[in-house]
């Protein structure tokens, strides 16, 4: 069957900043050192060190009851040479990947100028991977939401270079999805027929300065994977269903434990408000979810069925959520139907990005 890998990755270096309209070269992120850290440099972008630049790291046990195969060669991880990913993923079976960042899992920039100058050269980056790539390369790109007319110009360019979502974060600043400042973005991606890709992020650094534990190792579970399942809610009980009829929603990264608990949030929720309740809320709002190879699967399709969970390898990442064995295990579960797992593979993701 075919596979369409609905979240894999790119990893930013300083070729990516090469994409910056040279008149903004001065706003180009830079990679900063730590004395006696040298596998902990940090993007420093107007003027502050932001998030962390992810660097080789050594292969991860793959031994015990959770192992994780998250092994990429580093060239493909960067996308330096897309024959090298290429040939990774027809050795995974992979047909199709659909691209996400990773340095924009955090906030980059404050002023407009330099947010402008930033999205735009990652836009460009992956417009040139997508040119290059055969039609293997898909990807969502990522907005300057600190000026809405050059988000929508963004969208219309990515559009037309390969991208099938819009990537948004589940906290932008102090605004959470539902917030009509993004009805522009809303409006033109379902207009294009783009899908709105909330892949576990946060844009609130006072947030992302609270909830990050020291106990919680490169997992970000409250920083940025349990806001994905509060943005879900959010939506669910919004006006954004029926004031966007047409658009999808993908929620990336997050595992898909969470949906029966969403969904029994909502429906109660609806309840009180004397409103009825979808049969499968995640259908009918047009909603889907990645789920992990380790999800109880047969327990959440109870509530969200068969045709709207999808997955991914998170390939380049080394995080709870990255396996690029997960296609092959997936297909291996005996309690998972293997109809159900051709639409997770295939028809659940083309659905998804419009492809």
């Amino acid at each position: 069957m075919p596979i369409i890998d609905a979240d894999a990755h790119v990893i930013e270096t300083e070729r990516t900043w090469d994409f910056i309209d040279p008149s903004v070269a001065r706003y180009r992120p830079v990679l900063v050192g730590q004395e006696g850290q040298p596998n902990n440099q940090l993007w420093m972008v107007d003027g502050k060190l932001r998030r962390r630049a992810s660097l080789f790291r050594e292969p991860q046990d793959r031994t015990g009851p959770r192992a994780r195969n998250t092994e990429a060669p580093e060239e493909a991880r960067e996308m330096a040479d897309l024959g090298v990913r290429l040939h990774h993923m027809d050795q995974l079976g992979i047909d199709v990947q659909v691209l996400h960042n990773t340095i924009f899992i955090e906030a980059v920039a404050d002023r407009r100028e330099v947010d402008v100058a930033v999205t735009r050269g990652w836009n460009r980056w992956l417009a040139d991977i997508w040119e290059k790539g055969n039609g293997r390369f898909r990807w969502s790109c990522v907005l300057p939401l600190t000026s809405m007319n050059d988000a929508v110009d963004e969208i219309r360019f990515a559009k037309e270079h390969g991208a099938v979502a819009v990537c948004m974060r589940s906290l932008e600043a102090g605004r959470t999805i539902p917030d009509p400042y993004f009805y522009p973005i809303y409006e033109e991606a379902q207009r294009l027929n783009m899908a709105i890709a909330i892949h576990i992020a946060n844009g609130n650094p006072m947030v992302c300065d609270a909830l990050r534990s020291p106990y919680d190792s490169g997992g970000g579970f409250s920083t940025f994977r349990a806001l994905t399942a509060v943005a879900c809610h959010a939506y669910i009980l919004s006006k954004l269903p029926q004031q966007f009829p047409d658009l999808r929603w993908g929620f990336i990264e997050a595992s898909a434990q969470w949906i029966p608990w969403v969904s029994h949030e909502a429906a109660t929720r609806f309840a009180s408000a004397g409103k009825p309740f979808p049969d499968n809320v995640f259908k009918e709002y047009r909603i889907y979810v990645t789920c992990q190879t380790d999800d109880d699967l047969p327990y959440i399709m109870q509530y969200a069925g068969e045709d709207n969970i999808v997955t991914g390898t998170d390939y380049g990442h080394q995080d709870p959520s990255s396996n690029i064995d997960c296609f092959s295990i997936l297909r291996n579960r005996k309690d998972v139907d293997p109809e159900a797992v051709e639409k997770i593979f295939d028809d659940n993701p083309r659905a998804l990005y419009g492809l």
